[in-house]
């Protein structure tokens, strides 16, 4: 499916919610112009997320997850998607709309998904030491179970085809460890031609983590050792 007007592939900024209604006004204003569709996949927040996203883009898509976690909301928003491509972001704002051109780019020159990396340049000067050892910790486990040496599995900023990705994730597993180090695995296990894209990250602007590093933590390392060990 191409843009028809422009010969070029659909894109979509894939952006999953959870009571973000603080930070929504930083983050979709600045998604570019470029961009077919803004798909906003929410979890049934209790605060006016929705309303919000309305308000500050009419023409927003959005979607309620059926299920429980971010993976869920990921997995039913890449199915939902009409873009060729998809861009997901962060809707906490810690992830720059701006720099969506970086994701893009490399797939439109033989890429099959682009992943986000906060650690390629530098550690983010707002990021916990915890959370940077936890990272550390979790991209040594994959490096030594796959063979591929990545600086950071756990971004939210990530660019890929739909189509190729989809067909990789499938079958989505349904415990729960749906998330960026599966699918960062995931991609990884069945061939897929990954580049790594340095960005800056923000850091959450308002509101509380959705979920603690501990948990995130091992979810990420059960996640890399099942996919290893999968058929």
């Amino acid at each position: 499916m191409n843009n028809s007007s422009t010969g070029r592939p659909r894109i979509t900024a894939l952006i999953c919610t959870l009571n973000e209604e603080e930070n929504l006004p930083y983050v979709l204003p600045e998604i570019p112009e470029w961009v077919d569709e803004i798909l906003l996949v929410d979890a049934h927040s209790t605060d006016r997320t929705v309303d919000v996203a309305r308000e500050l883009c009419p023409d927003i898509r959005i979607l309620y997850q059926p299920g429980k976690g971010k993976g869920d909301a990921l997995k039913h928003g890449i199915e939902n998607a009409s873009g060729d491509i998809i861009v997901t972001l962060d809707a906490d704002g810690a992830t720059d709309p701006g720099e969506m051109d970086k994701f893009v780019e490399p797939l439109l020159n033989g890429y099959d998904f682009a992943k986000g990396s906060r650690f390629v340049h530098d550690f983010p000067a707002n990021k916990p030491k915890h959370r940077i050892l936890g990272n550390l910790i979790i991209t040594i486990t994959s490096g030594i179970l796959f063979f591929r040496r990545y600086t950071d599995l756990c971004s939210g900023y990530n660019g890929f085809w739909r189509s190729k990705v989809d067909k990789a994730l499938n079958p989505w597993p349904s415990d729960g460890f749906e998330n960026e180090p599966f699918i960062n695995t995931r991609v990884t296990k069945r061939g897929l031609k990954v580049i790594e894209v340095g960005y800056e990250e923000k850091g959450r602007l308002s509101g509380d983590i959705k979920e603690r590093s501990w948990r995130q933590g091992s979810k990420a390392i059960k996640s890399i050792i099942r996919e290893r060990f999968r058929g």
